[in-house]
């Protein structure tokens, strides 16, 4: 009685909960085996439904996952930065660096997928994902743009290009991470980009002591050459 209860239940799910559920299900169990290792059955066990009702609500396995991972990464861009309350333009871009990172070490297995079989498509430049990840780098741009206008950041390099570097060095860093051979220290790698680039890009460079003994010099050659002045020379 109780099977049948529950089957008498599962088949009132409207369409959305319906789709919600098998979403889940495909979720849990990429996360667990590798999307590559998922099949289509082993979505439907979880999920408690035959294999043929997913073929109802997605065209196939790709599809699917399309669809998890356009929910996870949408998820995460509904999440609050926090970075309003940050001071300091390299604590702001230490955070965006540490924040991405966080996300890859907690969903390696969408993450990757999202990297390695969306990104590549062809078609990518027209998909909603496109402009999901182009609001979620949005922050790195009006940052870099941000210290460029008061005179923080030099403005002889586009914040697109910073923008790039950013998250360029993440995707090399967690590369070996995503394939399953290798790992990375999240703080280790969010200091040293951060670092990097602000270092790099800050107006008020810290003169080097090849600088200091070139002004040095050029000193002393003005001092000599008024010396010889003074001199009648």
């Amino acid at each position: 009685m109780a099977t049948r209860s529950t089957r008498k239940l599962v088949s009132r799910l409207s369409n959305d909960d319906r789709t919600a559920d098998i979403m889940a299900a495909a979720r849990a169990v990429i996360s667990a085996k590798g999307y590559e290792n998922t099949l289509l059955s082993d979505i439907a066990r979880q999920a408690g439904v035959v294999e043929g009702t997913i073929y109802r609500y997605f065209a196939n396995k790709r599809d699917l996952l399309v669809k998890v991972v356009e929910v996870w990464f949408g998820e995460q861009l509904a999440i609050d930065s926090h970075l309003e309350s940050i001071s300091g333009t390299q604590n702001k871009l230490r955070y965006i660096a540490w924040r991405t990172l966080d996300i890859i070490r907690r969903e390696p297995v969408l993450a990757r997928f999202m990297l390695m079989e969306l990104r590549p498509d062809p078609n990518y430049r027209s998909t909603a994902f496109f402009e999901m990840n182009r609001r979620f780098t949005h922050e790195v741009l009006a940052l870099c743009r941000d210290a460029a206008e008061r005179g923080e950041f030099l403005n002889d390099v586009s914040p697109n290009m910073l923008r790039d570097m950013l998250h360029g060095c993440i995707e090399h860093r967690t590369w070996a991470f995503l394939r399953g051979e290798g790992d990375f220290d999240i703080d280790e790698v969010a200091d040293g980009i951060a670092r990097v680039i602000y270092r790099g890009m800050f107006a008020q460079q810290v003169a080097t002591r090849s600088d200091i003994g070139m002004a040095i010099a050029r000193l002393e050659e003005l001092a000599a050459r008024l010396e010889r002045k003074l001199d009648g020379g």
